[in-house]
C-alpha cells in the first residue's frame, strides 16, 4: 500500500516538475519571439558640428542625405548647397562606433567630392538642389528637387564615386514642373533608397504634387507619392500613396513658417521601408518621427495623374510609428538624412541620422546615432 502511495507521489511530483519546465521554456521562447518581432530603436549619442565649419575649402553644411559603403566602412553625405557657397558636392565621413563612448572623435570628415555634369564640369550655381543620396554598391544615385520658381526640373542621376555623372533615371511626366502640375517648390524628391536586393530604388515627394492635394498643415497631412523604380529596366514602374502627419504645432495661428514632410526613406526589403518625417513650427521647433512602412496592400497609383478627387478610393501605404525623437533627452535639429550603418558588437544594427543646418548660424550639423533590431 505504501509503495502505491509513494509511486503516486513520485508521479505527481514528476508531472508538476514537467509542467513547470514546460511553462518556463514557453515563457523564455515567447519572450525571445516578442523581443525579436517588436521593432526597437535605442538612442546611443550625438555629435554636433558648428555652422561655418570649413573643410577642404568648402563650408560643411546642408547635409540632407546620407548613405553607407559597407565594404569601405565609410559614409557619403550630400550637401544641398546649390553650387552657391562651393560647387555641388558630397562629403565622405568616417563614423567609428567601436570607441568606448560617442564623442567628437566618433565622426570625422575625410573627403569632399565635387559633382560633375555629363560634360565633366561642376554644376552651375542655382542649377540644382541636391537632396537625396543612396549607394548602389559601386556608384551613387543623387536626387535634385529642382526649382519651381526658376522652372528647373527635378532629377535622379547616377554618379561615380569620383563625382562624374554616368547616367540618369527618367522622371514621370506628372512629377515635372508645369503650369498646373508637378512637384512643389522645395517639397520634391528629398529622399532616395535602394533595396537590399538591388532590384528597386524608391524616392518620394516631400509633400503632395500640385495636382494631388494640399501641403501638410496643422489639421491634415499631405498626400505624397512614393515612386518605385525597377533598376534592372531603369524605369519607374509603381507609385504609392503616402499620407504624412499634420504639422506638430501648439498654436492655431496661421502666421509664421510651418512645415511637415517626408524627408527620408530606407528600404528594409522590397516591400517595407523606414520613413522619416520632419515637422517644424516656431512654437514646437523640430519634431522628428520614424515610421515603418508596408507597401503590400497599397494601391498602385501610377496611372492616376491627379489624386485630388480620388483620395477616398485609394488604399495608401500602411505606416506604424516607431520613434518620436521628442521623447528623447535631446534637442533635434533639422534632421533630413538617415541610413543604416554596420552591425554593433551586440549584433544590433546601427542607425545614423544627420541634420541639414541650412547654413544658419542658429543651427547645427547634427549626427544622431542609434541601435536597432530592424
Amino acid at each position: 500500500m505504501n509503495n502505491q502511495k509513494n509511486k503516486r507521489y513520485q508521479y505527481l511530483i514528476f508531472t508538476l516538475v514537467t509542467c513547470l519546465v514546460i511553462l518556463v521554456t514557453t515563457a523564455i521562447v515567447m519572450k525571445s519571439m516578442t523581443q525579436a518581432t517588436i521593432p526597437q530603436i535605442t538612442f546611443l549619442g550625438e555629435v554636433n558640428f558648428p555652422t561655418g565649419l570649413k573643410f577642404k575649402n568648402t563650408e560643411v553644411g546642408g547635409l540632407s542625405g546620407i548613405t553607407y559603403n559597407q565594404d569601405k566602412q565609410i559614409y557619403y553625405a550630400i550637401s544641398d548647397d546649390r553650387s552657391s557657397k562651393a560647387p555641388a558636392r558630397f562629403y565622405t565621413l568616417k563614423i567609428d562606433l567601436e570607441l568606448d563612448k560617442i564623442s567628437e572623435e566618433t565622426v570625422t570628415f575625410i573627403d569632399v567630392t565635387t559633382l560633375l555634369n555629363e560634360i565633366g564640369q561642376p554644376f552651375p550655381p542655382l542649377s540644382l538642389d541636391p537632396e537625396g543620396i543612396t549607394f548602389t554598391g559601386t556608384h551613387l544615385f543623387i536626387s535634385s528637387e529642382g526649382d519651381r520658381k526658376r522652372q528647373i526640373q527635378p532629377f535622379i542621376k547616377e554618379f561615380s564615386l569620383a563625382g562624374k555623372q554616368i547616367g540618369n533615371l527618367p522622371i514621370p511626366e506628372k512629377f515635372l514642373i508645369q503650369a498646373d502640375s508637378g512637384v512643389r517648390n522645395n517639397s520634391a524628391l528629398e529622399n532616395l533608397t535602394i533595396t537590399p536586393s538591388k532590384k528597386y530604388l524608391f524616392t518620394a515627394t516631400e509633400n503632395a504634387l500640385v495636382q494631388d492635394g494640399v501641403e501638410a498643415n496643422i489639421s491634415t497631412g499631405s498626400p505624397c507619392r512614393i515612386l518605385q523604380y525597377n533598376l534592372i529596366k531603369g524605369q519607374p514602374e509603381k507609385e504609392f500613396l503616402y499620407i504624412t502627419e499634420p504639422i506638430t504645432s501648439t498654436s492655431n495661428n496661421l502666421g509664421g513658417f510651418k512645415t511637415n514632410g517626408l524627408v527620408e526613406l530606407i528600404a528594409l526589403d522590397d516591400t517595407h521601408l523606414l520613413s522619416l518625417e520632419r515637422s517644424f513650427s516656431l512654437e514646437t521647433g523640430n519634431v522628428i518621427k520614424l515610421f515603418q512602412v508596408d507597401l503590400l496592400n497599397a494601391d498602385n497609383i501610377q496611372q492616376i495623374n491627379s489624386l485630388n478627387t480620388q483620395l477616398t478610393n485609394i488604399s495608401p501605404v500602411q505606416k506604424e510609428l516607431l520613434l518620436d525623437l521628442s521623447n528623447l533627452e535631446l534637442i533635434s535639429d533639422n534632421i533630413e538624412g538617415m541610413t543604416f550603418g554596420p552591425r554593433l558588437v551586440d549584433g544590433q544594427r546601427s542607425l545614423i541620422l544627420v541634420s541639414d543646418n541650412n547654413f544658419n548660424h542658429l543651427q547645427l550639423t547634427q549626427v544622431l546615432i542609434f541601435s536597432t533590431n530592424l
